[in-house]
């Protein structure tokens, strides 16, 4: 497990501010921290080194580029048997990372192993992902949907 990285108040605003606005100036972020320039800098590289910040993105909203319908599936692998030379969860794994509608994947404890969600546009292209990807890949034995209805709280946002 990666080491945790102290934080200091300071800090915590730099993550705020840059987690509201990942293209804020160095100048008005230290306005904003009440710090120099150079000294926003230094802390915010030693943020990235440190990997508190991993990535600098822009969120792109679904529904505009075409995505409306997003969906939460469960999922359940076979069993692991010693005739597998890598087992269900090694073959799950990397078949995951090759969906582009899985923009998620957690392992979970409990009944089932997974927990995706996957952004498509449409009944028909969940459709078409769950018979033709996802029911299709030999080590699922088995999976449940929830569809989003509506979207109450959605934020990238950590509570720093």
């Amino acid at each position: 497990m990666d080491k945790q990285i102290e934080l200091d108040a300071i800090d915590r605003r730099i993550l705020h501010a840059l987690q509201a606005d990942g293209r804020i100036t160095y100048d008005a972020l230290a306005a904003q921290v009440n710090l120099s320039s150079s000294a926003v800098l230094r802390r915010v590289r030693r943020l990235e080194e440190g990997g508190v910040i991993t990535a600098y993105v822009a969120l792109v909203n679904p529904e505009r580029v075409g995505l409306g319908l997003t969906a939460y599936i469960n999922v359940r692998l076979e069993k692991h048997t010693e005739s597998h030379k890598r087992t269900p969860m090694d073959l799950f794994r990397a078949a995951v990372q090759t969906w582009p509608e899985v923009v998620e994947c957690s392992a979970l404890t409990g009944e089932m192993d997974y927990l995706l969600r996957v952004l498509v546009e449409d009944m028909s292209h969940y459709a078409r992902f769950i018979s033709d990807t996802l029911l299709r890949h030999p080590s699922v034995q088995d999976c449940k949907t929830s569809f989003v209805l509506d979207r109450l709280k959605n934020t990238t946002a950590l509570p720093v």
